[in-house]
């Protein structure tokens, strides 16, 4: 039997590339998920021909732009990044399903991993906390994810 040991330090990946995806809506917040990922791959020595960003209208968009690119095979991992905050009707709940659901079909049908980084807020200030505030960034930890999964799938 194979164990294998819960994974804090971020692996080193070698040649591998990073497909971002981002919602224009809501862009003060999603531009600067993107720009906490593309910082934690600098950081870990990816360079700049190693990530290509791509930009999307809207939340529900995020699935669509994400199935092209792995269908492309040309990347190691699919960070897509949206922020839905709830209104006064139902869209926010059909939107988070959405996105939730595409992804997880991707992650399920699919090779390539697919990194989830939809906020789902109840306000601003709550996504302001998720990039850089006391809930962390939420766009390096998606970086710090997509370096996991490269590595756990080149592990198997």
């Amino acid at each position: 039997m194979s164990t294998h040991a819960p994974q804090n330090p971020l692996p080193k990946v070698e040649n591998a590339r990073v497909g971002i995806v981002v919602a224009n809506w809501n862009s003060h917040i999603t531009y600067p998920l993107r720009d906490g990922a593309l910082a934690v791959l600098r950081e870990q020595g990816f360079a700049e021909e190693d990530v290509e960003v791509f930009y999307v209208p809207g939340a529900v968009e995020l699935t669509f732009a994400a199935s092209h690119l792995i269908e492309a095979s040309q990347f190691d991992a699919v960070i897509v990044f949206g922020c839905v905050v709830r209104g006064d009707t139902p869209h926010f709940d059909y939107v988070c399903q959405s996105v939730t659901q595409g992804v997880t079909a991707l992650n399920a049908d699919c090779d390539t991993p697919v990194i989830f980084g939809l906020l789902t807020v109840e306000n601003e200030q709550q996504a302001f906390e998720r990039i850089g505030g006391p809930h962390g960034h939420k766009g390096r930890e998606a970086a710090e994810a997509a370096i996991h999964m490269i590595d756990f799938a080149r592990s198997i």
